[in-house]
């Protein structure tokens, strides 16, 4: 599993020219399933990006988390952070889940967060989608996690 995680000021989803989920300071998430995730993968991700401290304090410090700010999780399915280019031109997709797979870990995903305490809004899962944020800071941070890692 694998996380593009950043940081906001404000952030939108439309799909057809529909918004369909925005927050306004908070976190980003775009969320790669691979093949082999399961749930214990989606609880520890979800845990992960509840309790990681990388909003400010008082002291300019990173020190709060998102619940700390009282933000908000923008949570949006991307198969393609899965893409394997080491050889060719063309990215290959093979370690990503197919939807079937993918969809209810992504569910579980946003309901572990919602079980958190978040207030989060979603894209529409398999849809071609338009995502606008503000980065603060920027502040951009890559989580990975695959079965069996410890930690």
């Amino acid at each position: 599993m694998v996380i593009v995680l950043q940081r906001v000021s404000e952030a939108r989803v439309e799909v057809k020219g529909e918004l369909v989920g925005a927050i306004g300071r908070g976190l980003v998430a775009l969320v790669g399933i691979a093949r082999d995730d399961g749930e214990a993968e989606v609880e520890w991700m979800a845990r992960k990006v509840a309790d990681l401290r990388i909003f400010e304090d008082a002291d300019g410090k990173m020190n709060l988390s998102v619940r700390d700010v009282e933000g908000a999780v923008l949570a949006v399915s991307q198969f393609t952070l899965l893409a394997d280019c080491r050889k060719g031109r063309r990215p290959n997709f093979m370690q990503a889940a197919p939807p079937e797979l993918a969809q209810p870990l992504f569910e579980q995903f946003v309901a572990y967060l919602r079980a958190e305490g978040l207030r989060v809004a979603t894209g529409r899962f398999g849809e071609h989608m338009h995502v606008q944020l503000v980065n603060d800071g920027p502040v951009t941070i890559i989580l990975e996690r695959s079965r069996g890692s410890s930690s």
